[in-house]
């Protein structure tokens, strides 16, 4: 007989639900069968917990010191707070160590060693080739025949005209009138938009020996022009830190009519000694000792820092010094031969920021 089509279906199910009851048998067999790792029994997990404990009774502990730092801290004042402690600290260790060099010193007396010379950038300064030795014959033969020479042999009264840029502002023009109160024999001139190769020829017919534009950006004093007559050279100096005689706290009264005494200081490459001459001969070389004036330039870092001072004498070893003004500091930019010429004037030095200042060690003045 022929087999019906249900009679196969059942057949089939049969089939399945037979190899799916196998299969389970299977499984259980394997899983009595399976052996437990020594791991996961209980008697080997209280074994390894007997042992952890035994080595940490028997290692002594390991303390390391904590990676702290004060910019890790969220809160700001707190951060202040620790920061301004640290720096104490640090104070109070440099304090200890120093009173302990000097007690080392004064326990070994003239046996001592001799203390140690601070770093600066100064004592550090690159060689410069072209360093002035005050008693070289040459340097002493060009200062003999360069154009300021009349100046220092007396032959020469200076003679300065001061003018500002076209339409200056008032704290330029205070800033020129009180100039001409420490340069003696100096004249204050408006510039009334006349060009500066206009304003030459006028000056050199009047016998002025120096020309001085002051320059003005937003209403500050920021460059200043320096050309000496009839023939040249000319200096650009950029101006910062300008003080007048009002901004200044505990000044002395105006300055006297007195030909001040001059300053030169550090002034000690061929272009710094070109320059500091330049600054000398603005002033006379007969002071008046009787006004006690004093002006300085002083030379650091190729920053020109100009005071301007009365001093007096309190006893022998001691005297007292008060600041006139106005005050200010001069930055070298460039010097051209001749008189003043932006289109066709040939320049003896020029400041390249980009090329010369690749060293903070060194310096052209």
């Amino acid at each position: 007989m022929r087999e019906t089509n249900v009679d196969r279906v059942r057949s089939m199910e049969f089939e399945v639900q037979s190899e799916s009851q196998d299969n389970s048998k299977k499984q259980k067999k394997k899983m009595k069968n399976a052996k437990i790792p020594n791991k996961l029994k209980p008697e080997a997990v209280e074994k390894d917990a007997i042992k952890e404990s035994e080595n940490a009774n028997t290692q002594p502990e390991i303390s390391f010191p904590p990676t702290f730092s004060v910019s890790e801290i969220k809160n700001k004042q707190r951060r202040h707070f620790m920061f301004m402690k640290y720096k104490q600290e640090k104070r109070k260790e440099k304090l200890a160590l120093k009173k302990k060099t000097k007690k080392e010193r004064e326990a070994l007396g003239d046996a001592a060693p001799p203390k140690p010379v601070p770093k600066t950038i100064e004592n550090q300064r690159i060689y410069d080739e072209t360093t002035v030795d005050p008693e070289d014959e040459e340097v002493a033969f060009d200062e003999g025949t360069d154009e300021f020479s009349a100046y220092f042999n007396k032959l020469t009264n200076p003679k300065v005209l001061i003018t500002t840029s076209d339409r200056p502002r008032g704290r330029t023009v205070r800033f020129c009138e009180q100039l001409a109160t420490v340069i003696p024999n100096a004249h204050v001139y408006y510039r009334r938009g006349l060009a500066l190769k206009r304003v030459i020829p006028q000056c050199k017919a009047r016998d002025f020996t120096f020309l001085m534009v002051v320059n003005e950006d937003r209403k500050m004093p920021n460059g200043l022009v320096l050309c000496h007559l009839p023939d040249g050279p000319t200096a650009h100096f950029k101006v910062s830190s300008v003080r007048l005689r009002k901004e200044m706290k505990r000044r002395g009264k105006d300055p006297t009519e007195h030909s001040p005494e001059v300053i030169l200081n550090n002034f000690t490459t061929r272009l710094g000694h070109s320059i500091g001459r330049m600054f000398a001969a603005l002033f006379p070389h007969d002071p008046q000792f009787i006004g006690r004036q004093v002006a300085t330039f002083h030379n650091q870092r190729d920053f020109i820092f100009f005071r301007f001072h009365r001093y007096i004498f309190k006893n022998e070893k001691r005297v007292g010094i008060q600041e006139l003004g106005p005050r200010f500091t001069l930055k070298l930019r460039s010097l051209q031969k001749g008189t003043f010429d932006s289109k066709f004037g040939e320049y003896e030095w020029v400041h390249k920021r980009h090329e010369m200042d690749s060293s903070r060690r060194k310096f052209h003045l």
